[in-house]
């Protein structure tokens, strides 16, 4: 069920009220959210309710054991038995086929053709979020940041609608202690949830699917056809697509989630404003990036075991960062170039400090020259990441530097639509605060209006039709 479809609004206006109905009695609410919840995960397939609910059994069990185990023996053996088995089913549904077409291409290439097998199994939606928040809540437990939770309440986070297929990954300290307070619906901020929806939508809808359709499926799908200036252009506007469309849908879900009463975490910050990658990384998919640092980077040593190690370190989170993306090899080249980025940006920094260097000169071109450099490396990355082979990543960075020629699909609205993209994220923030404030103060009236008059706008400019998004397939 996506987000800006009629059957969601019909969804969310039934849940909206049972939910504020049933504040009253939380056993009947957490059951109600519950259902509501698995209804929504089952309108993309029913089958992998059970996936779900299996997940939910594991991490939970998990979690108790851990707190119920009176040895450090015992409860490190339970956290690993919880992490490993979360790691299986995510690797049976999302790294089987990979992993078998992998092995399969090793032993032909060595001694001849061995055939494996290879089954067709059905990627279930967001496992790869719902993974990653019980793996949380299990080592939370057994780092003594948190106590398990009951039952009840761990099904309703685990399994909360507005996070559950694509995001942001909510830890148990931030989400399951709002399960367990009576919320107040004149608490709601109006003006910020009606900010957050119609950013939302109109990022995905309008400026992710008319670049997707202009510039990037056609370039991406096709790239001997078209010059180097599609090409350039196609990259910058995969940029601006796949932001648009993955922070479009982070707002919604922020929204949602505000409207029924919770508060989610910041997921995005301006990421293409970004000085140096390391910066980037803490502007981009935020909840991820904290997730990577906690759960595998600082458990591998972090930068406590010399500067050799760090590096290692760096890389392997990247690496893996890469891999959750997707099961491909063009996903581990892309958290690749972003581990050799960060390692060598580490490198630098460090080489100055030792050196007794003072920091560099804060000045506007210094900035500007850091965010150019920042913001076209990521877009190197981008295309190994949209791209389907490295065949194709490779053909296009080859065009993009050989193919000159007549740029027929960069079009004045192509170039206006990425130069938008890009140029919101240097506006101020203090901007949208002011706007909220001043949207909560207005009418009741007046504020029917300017939402009838952004939705007609939004249902206008937008193309036919509301493609997945992006991140559906992580």
């Amino acid at each position: 069920m996506l987000f800006p479809t009629i059957d969601f609004a019909i969804f969310f206006a039934v849940v909206f009220v049972g939910h504020w109905l049933l504040q009253p009695t939380p056993t009947y609410w957490k059951w109600f959210m519950i259902a509501a919840s698995y209804f929504f995960y089952a309108w993309w397939d029913w089958r992998f309710m059970g996936l779900l609910a299996a997940s939910m059994v594991i991490n939970q069990a998990g979690a108790l054991w851990v707190h119920r185990s009176t040895t450090p023996g015992g409860r490190r053996t339970a956290v690993v038995t919880a992490v490993v088995a979360n790691l299986l089913l995510l690797g049976w549904f999302k790294y089987y086929g990979f992993l078998s077409v992998t092995v399969d291409n090793v032993v032909h290439g060595l001694s001849g053709h061995v055939p494996l097998p290879l089954l067709q199994i059905t990627l279930p939606v967001g496992i790869s979020f719902f993974t990653f928040m019980g793996i949380s809540y299990v080592i939370d437990v057994y780092r003594d940041q948190i106590e398990p939770a009951p039952w009840l309440d761990f099904a309703v986070y685990l399994s909360f609608f507005p996070h559950l297929v694509a995001g942001p990954i909510v830890r148990g300290s931030e989400l399951l202690p709002q399960v367990r307070t009576r919320r107040d619906p004149r608490q709601i901020d109006v003006g910020r949830a009606a900010y957050l929806i119609f950013a939302g939508l109109f990022k995905k809808m309008v400026i992710s699917s008319y670049i997707a359709s202009a510039i990037v499926d056609p370039v991406f799908g096709a790239p001997g056809a078209h010059t180097s200036l599609e090409i350039l252009f196609a990259i910058y506007g995969y940029a601006v697509q796949i932001y648009a469309d993955f922070s479009g849908y982070t707002d919604i879900a922020i929204c949602v989630a505000l409207l029924l009463g919770f508060k989610f975490p910041q997921n995005f910050d301006a990421p293409y404003a970004a000085r140096s990658l390391q910066d980037f990384w803490r502007r981009w998919h935020i909840t991820l990036s904290r997730w990577l640092r906690d759960y595998l980077y600082i458990p591998l040593g972090g930068s406590r075991r010399g500067q050799g190690r760090t590096y290692v370190n760096i890389l392997v989170t990247m690496l893996l960062g890469g891999l959750w993306h997707g099961a491909g090899w063009t996903f581990v080249a892309w958290g690749g170039l972003h581990g050799v980025g960060q390692a060598l940006g580490h490198n630098r920094r460090r080489r100055r400090l030792a050196a007794g260097l003072s920091p560099l000169p804060d000045e506007v071109g210094r900035r500007i020259l850091q965010r150019f450099l920042t913001f076209n490396y990521v877009c190197l990355g981008w295309v190994f990441f949209r791209s389907d082979s490295f065949h194709t990543a490779a053909l296009m960075l080859w065009r993009l530097l050989t193919a000159w020629g007549s740029a027929r699909l960069v079009s004045p609205l192509v170039l206006l639509t990425i130069a938008f993209g890009v140029g919101i994220q240097y506006v101020p923030k203090r901007v949208p605060d002011v706007a909220q404030v001043a949207f909560s103060r207005l009418a009741p009236v007046l504020q029917g209006a300017l939402l009838a008059m952004a939705l007609y706008a939004i249902t206008t400019l937008a193309p036919q039709g509301v493609a997945p998004f992006i991140y559906f397939q992580f």
